[in-house]
């Protein structure tokens, strides 16, 4: 439809409005290659629009108890050979079409985690992906006419602002002198090695009819949406190695046209793809991965790569932009990598990777159920809201589901077994998504002047620009209407041009070649230059990487170096240790060594001492003349060397049967280990506590223990010990030859500042039981009981340590040990 106005310059011309057709979304599949050539693989392709699903092994089978294969059909199946530049050529090919032409487009890869997602998104050198040759096509097609910088320049309202040329001028200087700007990459920037040549020259890719009477330029963009927050990638931020400060969360915005955007996103303005590829990986290498069970690097939020095109048309010269905002015309074109889904029982998620897990699986269900309530609406005509705010992934598109622009995705699938119920999700979802029809978008009207003004405008600076070949022109100005000159003589110079064009033509094919020839060699220069940039840089990087590993060897050296002092010091230290603990032990074995030869010593004496003792009673008891005195105990003493000791013997004669049985004889032997307190006849003064447990024994032995002045107890109480000064524990045990042990434990009762009473234990006294059998002959010896031998009158007797005071009468010649202070 063309329309014109006569009081205006301008023409306008309408394709068919077509805002009330619907087309279905349009969904690819693409099936990668097999990590390993012996994995079962469960995927199929039956032709170039269908595969078939196989149920492996072990999984459920259906009602007929075979194996259950299903089919599922997209507008295009790309199979495992299928290259980068066969599905660019169907899939993004005709997005970027549009986008050139001011079309919105949406396109988004989607499947499980290691289906090959981001492959097919961005690639590898030599296997450029979607991404990048759309970036190659656009700027191959648009590239003579793009605007110089700074011409078109964002509002951050998602809208462009235009000015002239000069006030760009002023704008590029501006920015190059500030350095508190950031500068956007220049195209001789060294390329990194890891996306250089990603796009081979034999494959580059151009969109013929492209509108040369209008002029162009390229803002892209890139955020990611990580656990449902919006991150901006291209965002510089100052990096502090004490304080880092944490990235910024965006938010969504809706403009004056109800189209949703990312507020205070960085809009970089670029010239060419490979400055464009540039700033996209700036941006990659901030994106969030992690390493997980199941993929090496593992996409962990969605990223979203924003290409924005503004136009406007040139002026009636064809030299300048129309200084006319309403006259700019915007298209963009979101290139989607979403990040998988996953379980995170196969992937052996933890921590912070089970919440990425739980909220990627939750945005992509979001992503699920507004389709399906989308197909609801349309296919059973009802009119549930659609929740496009649940997510962010949706809220950003909803524009493009009411039918803003085309939108395409593309559905990477695994063929092995492990990811078959993964899959089959999948594949149900693509199943679904086919059926939702949007609403295409309106061609947008497009003003200008007459077509054909640049190239116009063109071709006469080519001839201002050769005046030696041809002849020049003479003035043309016109001062008087009957000038009969200035015309002729116009006509005349251009019929000697023309004579001059026709005589020499080949010259100017000559000259056309050479400056074809110029221009190619400059190009093939330029690219030599890049790939030597591209050489050096990578040097550079080995070099460095060099350097590093160099650093960590002599790290390690000496760290090697470290650890082998470190462990001959703890040879000498573990030697001088032993050393001395060695020498310890001797000196002490030889000290336990000395103290029982003495106290054997001592036995020795304290027997010699009772032999004498015996002989000298023998010799009184066989001296003539001498009455027999009558049987009386017999009581005998002497010092020991020993003074720490001391033991109290009864014995009794074992027939008269009230102390023992026939043929026994009884002994006690009091051992007082801390002759400190003992037991004083002078101590009657002081009140005791006696503390008797009711489980003690009467072992009705001849000499027990007597305490005056003692209060028995069989549990000791606050009011007991509050009367009484001294304080003694009767208990007993089983010694090592089986008979009971007693122990008399005592201590003082001392009076604490609360009020309270303590006990402070300060000796303890042990009583043993023996029992020895005595022997015949000495019982038959005895007659009718008199004491007639020494024996006899000797059955009777107390031995006894210096310091006892069971004998009256006897010299105690005990040490006393001073008390610590």
């Amino acid at each position: 439809v063309f329309w014109a106005n006569q009081n205006s310059p301008f023409f306008f011309f309408l394709k068919k409005n077509k805002s009330n057709s619907l087309k279905t979304l349009s969904v690819y599949c693409r099936v990668r290659p097999l990590g390993a050539e012996d994995e079962e693989c469960c995927i199929e392709v039956i032709s170039s629009t269908t595969i078939q699903m196989h149920t492996p092994e072990g999984f459920k089978t259906n009602r007929n108890g075979e194996y259950k294969e299903t089919q599922y059909s997209f507008k295009k199946v790309f199979g495992v050979s299928v290259s980068q530049m066969e599905l660019f050529e169907h899939v993004a090919k005709p997005l970027v079409d549009d986008l050139i032409h001011g079309k919105n487009g949406l396109l988004f890869t989607y499947g499980v985690t290691g289906s090959g997602k981001t492959f097919t998104m961005t690639g590898s050198p030599g296997q450029g992906g979607l991404l990048p040759r759309s970036l190659d096509m656009i700027f191959n097609s648009i590239g003579p006419y793009q605007a110089k910088r700074y011409v078109f320049k964002t509002d951050e309202k998602n809208g462009m602002e235009i000015q002239t040329e000069v006030d760009a001028l002023l704008e590029r200087q501006r920015r190059d002198n500030n350095f508190s700007v950031p500068k956007t990459p220049s195209t001789r920037l060294k390329a990194d090695p890891e996306i250089a040549d990603m796009i081979k020259p034999e494959e580059a890719s151009k969109l013929d009819g492209v509108d040369d009477d209008s002029s162009y330029s390229i803002f892209v963009s890139y955020v990611e949406i990580y656990n449902n927050y919006i991150y901006d990638l291209l965002e510089e931020t100052q990096e502090d190695a004490i304080k880092p400060k944490p990235p910024q969360s965006k938010i969504l915005r809706e403009d004056q046209n109800h189209i949703m955007y990312v507020a205070g996103c960085l809009e970089v303005e670029v010239k060419s793809a490979e400055e464009a590829f540039q700033v996209f990986w700036r941006g990659q290498k901030k994106r969030k991965v992690a390493n997980t069970r199941l993929n090496r690097e593992s996409s962990r939020s969605h990223s979203v790569f924003i290409i924005k095109l503004a136009q406007a048309p040139l002026d009636a010269d064809g030299d300048n932009v129309l200084q006319d905002k309403n006259q700019i015309s915007v298209s963009q074109l979101c290139l989607v990598d979403l990040a998988g889904s996953e379980r995170t029982g196969r992937t052996g998620a933890e921590g912070t990777r089970i919440r990425e897990a739980g909220n990627i699986n939750q945005s992509l269900l979001n992503l699920r159920t507004c389709i399906e309530i989308l197909r609801e609406n349309q296919m059973c005509g009802t009119n549930k809201m659609v929740p496009y705010r649940d997510s962010k992934i949706t809220h950003l598109f909803k524009n493009y589901f009411d039918g803003e622009g085309k939108v395409r995705m593309v559905v990477c699938v695994n063929p092995k077994t492990d990811d078959y119920e993964e899959t089959l999700l999948v594949m149900r979802f693509a199943e679904m998504t086919q059926e939702v029809e949007v609403a295409r978008p309106v061609d947008r009207p497009i003003c200008g002047f007459t077509p054909g003004r640049r190239h116009r405008n063109q071709a006469f600076k080519d001839e201002l620009s050769h005046p030696g070949i041809l002849p020049s022109l003479p003035s043309c100005e016109l001062t008087d209407p009957h000038d009969d000159i200035t015309l002729p003589r116009l006509i005349e110079a251009l019929k000697n041009r023309q004579r001059v064009k026709q005589i020499s033509p080949d010259t100017f094919g000559i000259i056309q070649g050479n400056k074809a020839e110029i221009e190619r060699l400059e190009k093939k220069s330029k690219m030599q230059e890049h790939k030597i940039d591209i050489l050096q840089k990578t040097t550079k990087i080995f070099e460095d990487d060099k350097r590093s590993l160099q650093h960590e060897l002599g790290t390690r050296e000496q760290r090697l170096q470290r650890e082998l002092s470190e462990k001959r010091r703890m040879e000498q230290r573990l030697h001088g240790v032993i050393s001395d603990t060695q020498f310890k032990w001797e000196k002490e074995c030889e000290r336990r060594v000395n103290a029982l030869q003495l106290e054997m010593q001592n036995k020795l004496w304290v027997k010699d001492e009772k032999l004498k003792q015996l002989k000298a009673i023998v010799t009184e008891s066989k001296t003539p003349g001498r009455p027999e005195p009558p049987p009386r105990q017999t009581q005998s003493a002497s010092p020991s060397p020993v003074p720490y000791t001391h033991k109290n013997t009864h014995k009794t004669p074992g027939f008269n049967g009230h102390f023992g049985q026939p043929g026994q004889e009884e002994s006690c032997v009091l051992e007082q280990i801390r002759p400190l307190h003992r037991r004083s006849r002078s101590a009657g003064g002081e009140k005791w506590v006696d503390h008797k447990p009711s489980s003690s024994m009467d072992l009705g032995t001849v000499l027990q223990p007597v305490i005056p002045n003692a209060i028995q107890v069989s549990a000791p109480s606050e009011k007991a010990l509050s009367k009484c000064d001294r304080y003694v524990l009767t208990h007993q045990e089983v010694a090592s030859d089986g008979e009971i042990q007693t122990k008399l434990i005592k201590g003082e009762v001392i009076k604490t500042r609360g009020g309270g009473q303590a006990v402070q234990f300060t000796d303890i006294e042990t009583l043993k039981q023996e029992r020895k059998r005595k022997s015949s002959e000495g019982m038959s010896a005895s007659g009718d009981g008199a004491l007639t031998d020494v024996e006899t009158r000797c059955s009777v007797a107390v031995e006894m340590r210096a310091g006892s005071n069971m004998g009256p009468g006897y010299e105690h010649h005990a040490v006393t040990k001073r008390r610590k202070p």
